[in-house]
């Protein structure tokens, strides 16, 4: 199963706005996304309450995994959509 860290660029991590962006995405991936922190325990990356209880704050780094198919461009999209500050873009959706 593929993986990939991203330091989260957000000012206020995985919460609010950055979260439910990130997770609609995760949702839209044609892989099944999972997400943890640290040495806990990944949870699915399309679940907002999954996602907001992992507790990522700005600069933290996360680590996703995915399978299924296309697995490793579901992972590069996400990754890529963490390390920008999906706040200052006012709405973050991807490009």
């Amino acid at each position: 199963m593929p993986e990939r860290t991203a330091i989260v660029a957000s000012t206020v991590g995985l919460h609010a706005r950055p979260a439910a962006v990130f997770v609609k995405a995760a949702g839209e991936q044609p892989a099944k996304v999972r997400i943890r922190k640290g040495d806990g325990e990944p949870v699915d990356a399309a679940s907002i309450l999954s996602s907001i209880t992992l507790g990522v704050e700005h600069g933290d780094e996360v680590v996703l995994s995915a399978e299924g198919d296309g697995a490793d461009a579901s992972l590069d999209a996400l990754v890529a959509l963490l390390e920008r500050d999906l706040d200052a873009e006012g709405g973050g959706q991807p490009t």
